[in-house]
């Protein structure tokens, strides 16, 4: 049973058509590319998965875990196991990092948390992110550089392990140095239970992670899916020639 599974799925946007008939399949325990060219689709994709309300599905669906998510709203998404991490994260005044994220896991979990073994958890996991600890008892994102809301991004998914981690361009804007230790992140997130959608322009994070599966999304549909070989033929040439069927 895959993962993540869309069939057919056309959406619009304030009545402008998108995504025409997609289709795409993300199993248990991997690690999926998709890639395109600007406008293809990409964020309208990822936005409607988590049930973002400006996104119409005007037909198909969406499977997560084996049920049928499409009409789910976004904490019921997030409740099964889904996790985005934005491309420009938002600053959220009022609410600390750790409290933010504490929230998140008891709203996640239905459980409580017990609050010594957390909060050495998450030292634990900032440390490996090389984030100073301070960053914690700040208000989310406010004040911080591009690269510590990235960081902070894929802190949260660590924290709330989900099943199926999004990352919309998480490597965007980052120096070297960041994109590494964000992709350490990354390669102590996944497991054989859980999964990854990378969306990426710059494929240097992909260096330091295994890919399964590449996907080429251009004009609203998945034009063309292979290994990483597919990334490799991208960096040479661009997108020229892949909304053609392969020979």
């Amino acid at each position: 049973m895959q993962l993540l599974e869309i069939k057919d799925l056309s959406v619009s946007v304030e009545g402008n058509q998108i995504l025409h008939g997609l289709n795409l399949a993300v199993g248990k325990g991997e690690v999926h590319v998709l890639m395109g060219p600007n406008g293809a689709g990409k964020s309208t994709l990822v936005n409607t998965v988590m049930g973002h309300p400006q996104y119409h599905v005007d037909g198909g669906t969406i499977l997560f875990d084996g049920k049928d998510i499409t009409g789910a709203p976004a904490n019921e998404r997030a409740k099964a196991g889904l996790f985005l991490s934005f491309q420009n994260p938002e600053e959220v005044p009022g609410i600390s990092l750790e409290n933010f994220m504490r929230t998140s896991r008891v709203a996640l979990t239905g459980k409580p948390v017990k609050l010594f073994a957390y909060k050495r958890e998450l030292a634990e996991k900032m440390q490996e992110l090389h984030m100073d600890s301070e960053y914690a008892s700040r208000y989310l994102n406010v004040g911080f550089s591009g690269g510590e809301k990235k960081k902070s991004e894929i802190l949260q998914m660590l924290m709330l392990r989900p099943k199926l981690a999004i990352l919309d361009e998480t490597d965007s804007g980052l120096d070297v140095d960041a994109v590494k230790i964000v992709s350490q992140g990354v390669e102590k997130f996944k497991t054989s239970e859980n999964s990854l959608l990378i969306i990426t322009h710059n494929t240097k994070i992909l260096e330091y992670l295994p890919v399964d599966t590449v996907h080429i999304l251009m004009d609203g549909k998945i034009v063309r899916t292979g290994d990483r070989s597919l990334i490799d033929r991208i960096n040479a040439s661009g997108f020229q020639g892949l909304d053609a069927p392969a020979v």
